[in-house]
């Protein structure tokens, strides 16, 4: 599924990154408000479905090779976060509905969810 897929899905508005929306593939999301959990847990080139906004999430996404970032809850980050995003290729976007809103449209459409032993595959 593409970002553009989900970002449609979602009914996402796009912070930055929108040129990349119809080429980026998304095979996997996960869904974590806890840094420390995402370091450990997600999957490189996964979509990271988070309500926090500040700039650590962009560089957690730098350390993993995450592409994208789907803000929930109509969270939208600081303008230094959307910055270095953007300086590092990096798509945000925002929706108004909620994590488990999010999480289970995009479940129920064939995202699929990073796990432990995907990892290791």
């Amino acid at each position: 599924m593409t970002l553009e897929d989900i970002a449609n899905l979602v009914n996402a508005e796009i912070l930055c990154g929108g040129e990349k929306l119809a080429a980026l593939d998304v095979p996997r999301a996960y869904a974590c408000d806890l840094m420390s959990d995402v370091l450990a847990l997600c999957s490189p080139g996964a979509l990271l479905i988070t309500g926090l906004t500040n700039i650590q999430i962009v560089r957690t996404a730098q350390m993993l090779d995450i592409q994208s970032v789907l803000f929930v809850r109509g969270k939208t980050p600081p303008q230094d976060t959307i910055s270095l995003a953007s300086k590092s290729e990096i798509s945000l976007l925002v929706t108004k509905i909620s994590m488990f809103q999010a999480c289970g449209i995009l479940y129920k459409e064939g995202v699929k969810p990073c796990l432990l032993a995907d990892m290791e595959e």
